[in-house]
């Protein structure tokens, strides 16, 4: 199982979004996420959502907060754990990463955009809920979203089936 991270910054009433159209053969292409990656050996969360913050954007994380643990089970790709995270930031936008075009998004917008129907499960509750959850995300192969697990309960998956 991958380890990764994923964070939501926050400025205003906005978020920083990542559209992922660079990067080849990426199983995000087209997708709009937050902004992480992949754990390195010996590497904790927090140290990894900073230094990936830092590569992908230029920005310097403050206040930031564990707001879940997500496992996505994903037949296409392989399972993966991540860590997510919201955050302030300090410093300026570095330009776009390899991987895609950053943008600062009103979060009332980030519904609208091309998003995997899990993440229309999490976000909401990055809005809603103040403690740390823990969700499971289930796919079938070709991406669409078949269970979701909130806090140990099943709850419905909005957008299940659709890719």
């Amino acid at each position: 199982m991958r380890l990764t991270t994923l964070c939501y910054i926050e400025k205003e009433d906005r978020v920083l979004m990542l559209h992922r159209v660079r990067k080849k053969h990426d199983e995000n292409e087209g997708k709009w996420i937050g902004v992480g990656g992949h754990m390195e050996p010996g590497e904790s969360p927090d140290e990894c959502i900073r230094r990936e913050t830092l590569e992908e954007t230029g920005l310097r994380l403050r206040d930031c907060r564990l707001r879940g643990v997500i496992t996505f089970i994903l037949p296409d790709w392989g399972d993966e754990l991540t860590f997510l995270y919201t955050a302030a930031a300090d410093g300026e936008l570095t330009g776009d990463c390899w991987e895609g075009v950053l943008r600062w998004v009103p979060w009332d917008e980030v519904p609208s955009l091309p998003l995997w129907e899990g993440d229309r499960v999490f976000l909401p509750l990055l809005k809603s809920r103040t403690e740390c959850f823990e969700l499971k995300l289930v796919y079938a192969p070709g991406g669409a979203l078949v269970r979701c697990v909130l806090d140990g309960e099943t709850i419905p998956c909005p957008g299940a089936g659709k890719s």
